[in-house]
């Protein structure tokens, strides 16, 4: 599978991370019981799927390889495996993160490093 997974987010809930040294997910994730991530090419699917009311975000682009057993891809939306990460992400598993926003017709501004 892919070396880098993505992980969107709201940018304060990134910062956070970076001064606590781990992303712990948020709310929903909390309630399946794992981190929800995307392989670069969902990520267009995923914002368009689950972030229609947001209009700024930050992807975490995360080294896989670092999150050894905790990573586990499972079939989700659409009958694609999908990464799962069961536990934190430690920060040193976090190469960048990329803010986003949207463009005068409301769709998502990605940079070239997230589009397939």
């Amino acid at each position: 599978m892919d070396t880098v997974i993505f992980r969107i987010a709201a940018p304060e809930a990134l910062a956070a991370a970076s001064v606590s040294g781990a992303y712990e997910g948020e709310a929903f994730d909390h309630a399946d019981g794992f981190i929800h991530c995307s392989a670069r090419a969902q990520v267009a699917g995923t914002l368009q799927a689950h972030y229609a009311g947001a209009d700024r975000l930050a992807v975490a682009e995360i080294d896989a390889t670092a999150l050894g057993e905790a990573l586990k891809w499972e079939t989700s939306r659409g009958g694609e495996d999908f990464p799962h990460v069961y536990g934190v992400i430690p920060w040193s598993a976090v190469r960048t993160v990329h803010l986003i926003s949207r463009d005068e017709e409301g769709a998502w501004r990605l940079p070239e490093e997230l589009c397939p």
